[in-house]
């Protein structure tokens, strides 16, 4: 936000310099960025009139230019300038001016032609050209005709003024404006404020015309004010308005315009005025834009709009974006001769939305997004009014639409002054409170509890008792409050054991030779298709998002590893085919009734491709094996106990026959497995993949089981290999677990070690061996207590299996 230092003395008695007053805004949270003196180094430039124009003998471009600036003789002067004509006037920078950065002016020759002084651009005296008329922005600035001569340039166009840039806090809406502003600074120098005057003369009437506003979305568009305005005459603003429309880092354009510019700025209420007679039967609607509208806004771009926009319409169609911009087709023009001024509310959310999807940010979408006071709309639509009529702009009719649904009701809250004196540390009397509150233009009244103080309509970003202490806290000075220490019990830090099992971890994985990945929490709906996952999965139940930033990031994730999958995918197309990650993230699910999800932390892996290999190793193939070897050490390590992988049915998005389930005792705790092929070719993976995903919050709950020593045995032991052929479909696990049943405590260790289908071998069954250890902790084992066991374990096998000893 751009302060002029002049513009603000009309609405408040300003008794300290720029520097001072930039110093007390900063201390009140209104942080003063820069301090700018647009006519600091120019020196000697004057008001000019161009009384005859020459061709220059020695170059076409050239012009010789006869200027007075008052005095008794003429000067002449060369310029380049495209756009001088004989009477104009013009800034004049004589021999011995300083403009803007420095530069000097001397006598000089151009092109063997004696040229004494320079016809000045705004850009040379300092002006952002953007604030210039088009034909202006790099030629001779072209100042009013009736322009006495000889005037000092400065005072006339504000470059004797001072500019104070603001950075705003987003809830401070309220000082995107000269009047808040100026209500600060009245408050800070315990001075009155001055309200712009609003005087409009007995209106005209307008017996044949009418206007009509409907408000289709009232929870878009909660106040809509409409003023007719006859006789219009568009030509360009007073000196006076652009100079303070350049002030503020605006460019003047034409009387209408450059007057709804400035009353947002003043007031900080956005207006817009329309044609009147480009709108037909002078009918408003206040409505959403239909599926594929199309409007072309006044920067002459034409813009797609969505259902979820607002629109001002007519019955023929849209003629302006709400809060962000007008339409190119009701845009006023040196041809209109009535003009209908809009002054609404507009939802701060809808106009964010709105301006962001069409990638048009303006002055006006940028106050309606912070929010603006409702109760002044229909204020800033006069005010506007009476200048264009003051400036014989325009002529006011009597009619005006101010369409209200639902008037906004004053908000009142209770303060305590021990709770201001609690938070602040200060002593204040509740007298001294209410005085401070006053100065902001609070309405303050005693009660039995504390303070009822009425919060004015400019504030909608002060709600609770907290945000009323910290307007006493500014007001007073927080560098008045003093610096205390926080003050509490001392505790040794320490991480919780959730925290220190997901170090664990993290840290196994990675020193594994696996990659740590962050993935997004927002995913794609199509994520569930490529997993192939049917229509009633409680996967497919999720939190969707109320307003994406696109439709790949649309919902919440409920599975962690497609996100791995991505990663692989990405890599790979970029011919890393070899690749071992993992995450340690959460899940959300939607709990019913609840505003907010259920977050699961979950543990998820990834596998491809192979080991790198090195002088003395082989590469070592990522498949289900490698990963389950690496699940079962994790798991090892982390004291879970009983863990069994049962062989799963048909799990979404895995490879059937070659996935299990992970337990530990009761407990599910995941999934492990190869990628179902399908899927494998959905995320254009050429070579096999294992994923596994593991509940993290389950493993906490059964991890931590205690590590028992136990002493190396004395005694010798005895190994033994058994061979039996069984059933193809029966896991080598159960034969694992009735081994280790019927071998008793002197059975130390079981490994499965081979594997054989093929010859000799019937179909349908496969031969599996398995190298026993027996060892005893007090003895020597006999061959005949061995033997024993090993009929033992085979009757076993025989008899829940149907196992057969492999001859």
């Amino acid at each position: 936000m751009r302060v002029s230092y002049k513009w603000l003395q009309e609405y408040v008695e300003v008794d300290i310099s720029p520097y001072e007053l930039a110093e007390a805004l900063t201390l009140t949270g209104l942080a003063v960025e820069s301090i700018e003196e647009p006519g600091k180094d120019i020196q000697k430039v004057y008001t000019g009139k161009i009384l005859k124009i020459e061709n220059h003998p020695n170059a076409d471009k050239l012009v010789i230019c006869q200027v007075t600036v008052g005095g008794e003789e003429n000067l002449q002067i060369v310029t380049g300038a495209p756009n001088v004509r004989e009477g104009q006037v013009v800034p004049v920078a004589v021999v011995g001016a300083k403009l803007a950065g420095g530069l000097a002016i001397k006598k000089a020759k151009l092109r063997g032609v004696e040229s004494r002084g320079m016809l000045c651009s705004g850009q040379e005296l300092g002006l952002d050209p953007d604030t210039m008329p088009a034909d202006q922005a790099h030629g001779i600035m072209i100042l009013p005709p009736d322009t006495p001569v000889g005037l000092d340039v400065k005072p006339l166009i504000g470059l004797d003024d001072v500019i104070l840039g603001l950075e705003l806090t987003p809830n401070r809406g309220d000082c995107m404006s000269m009047i808040g502003v100026a209500r600060e600074v009245a408050a800070i120098l315990k001075k009155p404020l001055k309200m712009p005057p609003v005087n409009l003369n007995e209106p005209a009437p307008a017996p044949e015309d009418r206007v009509q506003v409907d408000i289709e979305e009232p929870d878009l568009c909660r106040r809509y004010v409409a003023r007719l305005l006859k006789n219009v005459r568009v030509g360009p603003s007073p000196a006076w308005m652009q100079q303070r429309l350049r002030a503020a880092g605006m460019r003047p354009i034409s009387n209408v315009v450059d007057v709804t510019n400035y009353v947002m700025m003043e007031l900080g209420q956005p207006l817009h005025a329309f044609d009147y007679h480009k709108l037909r039967d002078g009918h408003i609607i206040v409505r959403r834009a239909v599926r594929e509208e199309v409007i072309v806004s006044l920067d002459k771009a034409e813009r797609k709009l969505s259902t979820d926009m607002l629109v001002i319409a007519d019955p023929d169609g849209p003629v302006a974006v709400a809060g962000v911009m007008g339409g190119l087709y009701s845009e006023v023009t040196e041809e209109t001769t009535a003009v209908l001024l809009e002054s609404a509310y507009f939802k701060p959310v809808s106009v964010r939305r709105t301006s962001r999807d069409l990638g048009l940010r303006s002055e006006s979408s940028s106050r309606f997004e912070k929010g603006i006071d409702i109760t002044g709309c229909r204020r800033a639509a006069d005010r506007a009014a009476a200048l264009l009529a003051e400036m014989g702009a325009a002529d006011v009719t009597e009619i005006v639409v101010d369409n209200y649904p639902e008037p906004a009701s004053e908000k009142t809250i209770l303060l305590r002054p021990e709770r201001v004196n609690h938070l602040l540390d200060l002593q204040l009397t509740g007298t001294e409170i209410s005085a401070l509150l006053a100065r902001l233009h609070f309405k303050v009244q005693d009660d039995e509890k504390g303070i009822m103080v009425t919060v004015p309509g400019h504030r909608p970003d002060v709600n609770i008792e907290v945000d009323l202490i910290e307007e006493v806290a500014r007001l007073y000075g927080f560098n008045k409050v003093a610096g205390t220490l926080p003050v509490g019990a001392i505790t040794r830090g320490a991480r919780t054991y959730p925290q220190e099992l997901a170090l664990r971890v993290k840290n196994y994985f990675s020193r594994g030779g696996f990659s740590e990945v962050i993935t997004y929490s927002f995913i794609s709906p199509r994520v569930f298709d490529r997993l192939a996952m049917p229509a009633d999965s409680p996967y497919r139940n999720v939190v969707a998002l109320h307003n994406p930033l696109s439709e790949e990031q649309s919902v919440m994730r409920t599975l962690l590893f497609p996100g791995l999958l991505e990663v692989l995918q990405r890599n790979s197309n970029r011919r890393v085919r070899d690749g071992a990650v993992f995450e340690l993230g959460r899940v959300f699910y939607p709990r019913e009734g609840e505003p907010l999800p259920e977050e699961v932390t979950m543990l998820a892996a990834a596998v491809t491709g192979e080991t790198p290999g090195g002088w003395n190793t082989r590469p070592m193939v990522m498949d289900f094996y490698f990963l389950k070897g690496i699940l079962e050490a994790l798991l090892e390590r982390v004291g879970v106990q009983d863990v069994s992988y049962v062989p799963a049915g048909d799990v979404p998005g895995f490879h059937p026959g070659r996935t299990a389930v992970v337990r530990a005792g009761e407990q599910e705790l995941g999934v492990i497995g190869e990628l179902h092929p399908d899927v494998q070719e959905a995320y254009d993976l050429d070579q096999k993949v294992t994923v596994l995903e593991i509940n993290f919050d389950r493993l906490i709950q059964v991890s931590g089981a205690p590590r028992r020593y136990t002493p190396l045995p004395k005694f010798p032991g005895v190994d033994r290999d058994l061979a039996v052929v069984v059933r193809q479909d029966i896991p080598a696990g159960e034969l694992i677990k009735a081994i280790e049943r019927a071998g008793g405590t002197i059975l130390r260790n079981v490994r499965l070690f081979d594997v054989y289908r093929g010859q000799n071998i019937e179909s349908g069954y496969r031969s599996v061996a398995f190298a026993l250890k027996f060892q005893a902790e007090d003895r020597t084992l006999t061959d005949e207590e061995v033997g024993k066991k090993i009929e033992s374990i085979t009757g076993t096998l025989e008899k829940e299996f149907g196992a057969v000893l492999r001859k």
